[in-house]
C-alpha cells in the first residue's frame, strides 16, 4: 500500500489538475465523465460504461451480488461555468473553485479503484465505484438517484468521499426546494399606480417566511433560506413577475413535514384579487430511514482507520449528501473526508495538497478492512 501510494502521489496531483480544468456544471458532466470512463479503461478497468444519469460505474466482482459496498464521488460543481475555472498551485495548495469539492475526492476514488485493480482484489460481495453525476444544488441528487433505481436492492453498504479529513456525516439532512413566481396585472408606475406590484407581494411573502419559528426537537436542526430572488421589467413599470427560489431543510422528518406546511401556508394567504402565486418543486432530498445499529457497525470499520491515519479525532454531523437517497432506503451510508480544505461553493476554495496522501491512505485502508470483512 505504502509503495502505491508512493508511485501516485504524483499521479494524483496530474489527476487534479486534467479535472479541474474541465467544467463540470450539475446536469452537464459529461465530459468529466467521458475522462473518467477512459482513465479507468487505461488503468486496467473492464466493464466501465456511462448511465443514463451521466454516472461513471466500474461493477468489481458485483455480477450477481446483492451485498455490493458503494465507493462514490461526485463529478459536478456546484459553480455553472461552461469555460475552465483559475487554476493555480502554489507547492502547498491547489487554488480553483470546485478543486476540493469534490474533484480532489473524485481523484482518490479513481486511484482507490486502480490499486484495486493492480492488487487483483476480488470482493466477495463487489466493490462497485461510481463517479457520480449531480450532486450539487439542483442536480437534486440525481445521480445517486438512479444508481439505486438500477441497483434496487443490490446495495449493502455506501461510501461517499465528500467531506473533510476528521468529518464523518453520518446522518443525514433533507431538504424541499421551490421555484415560487408571484403574477400580476402589471402596468405603468404612474398611469396604473395602486394595482398589485409582484416584486412588492413577493417580498411580503419573503418577510413572513423569515417570521416562521422554526420546530425544536432534540438532536435535530432545522433551517430555510431564499436563494435568489429575480423580476420586474423597469424602473417605471409595476412588476408583472416576480421569482425567488427557495428552501428548507432539516434532518428530521417530521420537522421537514412542519416546514411545509408552513411556507404553503404562506404561499396560500398571498393569493388575492390580481395576484397569483404558482409553486414548483425544484428539489427533494429526503431525510434517513435506517437501522441506527446499522450505521453503527459502519462507523466502527471506518472511523478507527480515520483516526490511525489523521492521529485526530473524528467529528460525526449531519449533511445534505449524495448519502441522503441510501439513507432513506434503509441502507447504511457515511460520507468521509479524503482532503482539507478551504472556501468550498467560493471562488477562493483551496485543496491542501499533502492532506490529499493521507485521503488516499484512508480509502485504501477502509476498502481493505470492508473487503476482510465482507
Amino acid at each position: 500500500m505504502e509503495t502505491f501510494i508512493l508511485e501516485n502521489t504524483q499521479t494524483m496531483y496530474e489527476m487534479l489538475k486534467e479535472l479541474c480544468m474541465i467544467p463540470a456544471p450539475s446536469h452537464f458532466e459529461h465530459e468529466r465523465a467521458a475522462w473518467c470512463k477512459a482513465w479507468l479503461e487505461t488503468a486496467g478497468a473492464e466493464g466501465v460504461y456511462i448511465d443514463d444519469a451521466e454516472n461513471v460505474i466500474f461493477p468489481l466482482n458485483c455480477e450477481g451480488s446483492r451485498n455490493i459496498t458503494v465507493f462514490a464521488a461526485h463529478t459536478d460543481t456546484v459553480f455553472p461555468d461552461t469555460e475552465p475555472m483559475p487554476y493555480f498551485d502554489d507547492g502547498e495548495r491547489v487554488h480553483c473553485p470546485g478543486c476540493a469539492d469534490d474533484t480532489a475526492s473524485l481523484v482518490v476514488l479513481l486511484l482507490l479503484a486502480k490499486y484495486c485493480i493492480q492488487n487483483k482484489i476480488k470482493p466477495a460481495g463487489g466493490f462497485l465505484f461510481v463517479c457520480n453525476s449531480a450532486e450539487e444544488g439542483l442536480g437534486n441528487l440525481k445521480g445517486t438517484k438512479q444508481l439505486f433505481a438500477d441497483y434496487d436492492g443490490r446495495i449493502s453498504a455506501f461510501l461517499s468521499f465528500d467531506s473533510r479529513l476528521n468529518v464523518v456525516n453520518d446522518r443525514c439532512v433533507g431538504s424541499h426546494r421551490y421555484e415560487v413566481e408571484i403574477s400580476t396585472e402589471g402596468g405603468h408606475s404612474f398611469q396604473a399606480f395602486g394595482l398589485p406590484n409582484a416584486i412588492a407581494v413577493l417580498s411580503s411573502v419573503i418577510a413572513r417566511m423569515y417570521e416562521i419559528q422554526v420546530p425544536v426537537k432534540e438532536g435535530a436542526r432545522t433551517t430555510y433560506n431564499v436563494g435568489t430572488v429575480t423580476g420586474g421589467t423597469s424602473v417605471n413599470t409595476i412588476a408583472q413577475s416576480a421569482k425567488m427560489l427557495c428552501e428548507y431543510r432539516s434532518d428530521d422528518k417530521d420537522c421537514l413535514a412542519f416546514m411545509r406546511e408552513r411556507f404553503f401556508e404562506i404561499f396560500r394567504e398571498a393569493e388575492a384579487d390580481g395576484v397569483k402565486i404558482s409553486v414548483k418543486q425544484v428539489g427533494d432530498r429526503p431525510c434517513g430511514d435506517v437501522d441506527a445499529d446499522a450505521i453503527a457497525r459502519l462507523k466502527d470499520i471506518v472511523i478507527p482507520v480515520i483516526e490511525s491515519v489523521t492521529g485526530e479525532r473524528v467529528r460525526c454531523i449531519s449533511a445534505s449528501t449524495d448519502c441522503n437517497i441510501p439513507l432513506s432506503k434503509g441502507v447504511p451510508a457515511l460520507c468521509i473526508g479524503v482532503n482539507e480544505y478551504y472556501g468550498v461553493h467560493t471562488r477562493e476554495e483551496w485543496v491542501d495538497k499533502a492532506s490529499m496522501v493521507k485521503g488516499l491512505e484512508i480509502a485504501l485502508r477502509v476498502a481493505e478492512t470492508l473487503l476482510n470483512r465482507t
